[in-house]
Parts: structure tokens; C-alpha cells; sequence
């Protein structure tokens, strides 16, 4: 992608994300590296929500957490991007939120259990950060966050949020969904008693059809067209 597509991407992230209502006011951020340029990325800026992010008020970042580009202002949380990115070649995105079923689970300390369609999306690994409920406005935070994530696609941090990463913008988006989803569902049957689930093999098989790159981007692409024309109708 362009420079400019990329940005574009970044946007319609933030829209999909404010759509969902995983936004929690200004908080929260979504980043995409640089295309070609993988020690720098685009950024959500501060005291912005996901639903008002602009090519003039997007940060430009360095891999130091740094702000190099850009008329807004950078996170303070920077690191959690900056350090997963220094520890994952493969991640070109990272999302970081505060979506309410996912920390009333994060709460439990329990593990997601592949019982729903979207948790198995995870069945891979979701690990735990719990080293501080603070923000994350160090490097040793965001290396911790980063070292917890491992090579998962998103980690749990114990009753503050989550941090979700993909090759792509689309993964990372339609990922911290699912994570959503999931921990809605596991919690509503935590609460009922129940959690029966499928042999590894079926769940094995289902992962697989589930996390296709095809799929995160005919899922993001479909929200990006139902947000304009809600936006239209308005």
C-alpha cells in the first residue's frame, strides 16, 4: 500500500472500532507501520477519539516511542506499540483498547476456553500481562506488555485492556472483535455454569478456516461500507 492508503486504513479502523463502542472516550490507539519503512509508524494522536482520526492529525513514531512526523500529539502508552514492533518483524499493526467484557474478564485471571466461534480465533494462545493495572508509559512496560504477547495475536492486560496485533490493520481489527465477542460469551456461560466445547481436532480445523487473511479483510471491508452508509443515512 501507498502511504496515503495506509493512513486511509488507519482511519477506517478507528471508525470500525468507535462503531463497536470500544473507543472508552479518547483512550485507546491504533497504529500501522510505515509501508517500506518498518522502524516508523502512523498513530492515533492523543486527545482524539478512534472516530477522529485525520491524514494532518495522525503521529508519525520511530521505534523509540519517538514522535517524528505529524501535527497531534502521541500517547503516552506509545510504548506498547513501539516495543511490540521492535519484538515482532511480522506485526505491521497494534490496537490497543479497553473494551468492557474483555477487562471484566481479564478481572477472572482465567483462562478463554475455545467454547464460541471467536474464541477460537485465540485458541493459539492469550496470555496475561499483570506486572501493573498503570498505563504503560515506559519502554520496560511496553517490553513487558511485548514479552507477554509472545508470537499470540493478543494479550490480556489484567484489569486494564488488551493489545491486539496483526500483519495487517484488517487482522488487528476484526481480531480485538472477536476478542470481545469472546470474552462476552465466556463470561455470560461462566455465569450459567456451562462451557462445553468441540475435540481438538474440530477446533483445530475451525482456527484455521477462521483466521485466513481473506477473512479479516472481507469482514473489515464489509464494516467499512455498513459505516458509510450510516454515515449517508445520518
Amino acid at each position: 500500500m501507498t502511504a496515503h492508503q495506509t493512513q486511509q486504513r488507519l482511519i477506517e479502523s478507528g471508525l470500525i472500532i468507535d462503531h463497536y463502542g470500544l473507543g472508552d472516550l479518547t483512550r485507546g490507539h491504533v497504529s500501522i507501520r510505515v509501508p517500506g519503512d518498518p522502524e516508523h509508524f502512523y498513530m492515533k494522536p492523543h486527545s482524539f477519539g478512534f472516530d477522529e482520526i485525520t491524514p494532518e492529525n495522525m503521529v508519525l513514531c520511530n521505534l523509540d516511542g519517538e514522535k517524528v512526523g505529524g501535527t497531534g500529539r502521541k500517547h503516552s502508552e506509545v510504548y506498547i506499540h513501539s516495543e511490540i514492533y521492535k519484538s515482532r518483524p511480522d506485526v505491521n499493526s497494534v490496537i490497543h483498547a479497553h473494551p468492557t467484557y474483555a477487562v471484566a474478564f481479564s478481572a477472572t485471571g482465567k483462562n478463554l476456553q475455545p467454547i464460541s466461534q471467536p474464541s477460537v480465533a485465540f485458541a493459539d494462545g492469550l496470555p496475561y500481562f499483570d506486572e501493573a493495572i498503570d498505563l504503560i508509559r515506559t519502554p520496560e512496560l511496553g517490553l513487558g506488555v511485548a514479552n507477554s504477547l509472545g508470537q499470540c495475536k493478543a494479550v490480556l492486560m489484567r484489569n486494564h485492556g488488551v493489545s491486539v496485533v496483526g500483519s495487517t490493520v484488517e487482522e488487528a481489527t476484526i481480531l480485538l472483535i472477536m476478542l470481545e465477542n469472546a470474552c462476552q460469551i465466556q463470561l455470560a456461560a461462566m455465569s450459567a455454569g456451562v462451557g462445553e466445547t468441540f475435540d481438538a481436532v474440530q477446533i483445530k480445523k475451525l482456527h484455521h478456516d477462521i483466521t485466513r487473511p481473506e477473512q479479516y479483510t472481507i469482514n473489515f471491508d464489509y464494516l467499512v461500507r455498513k459505516i458509510k452508509r450510516l454515515q449517508h443515512i445520518n
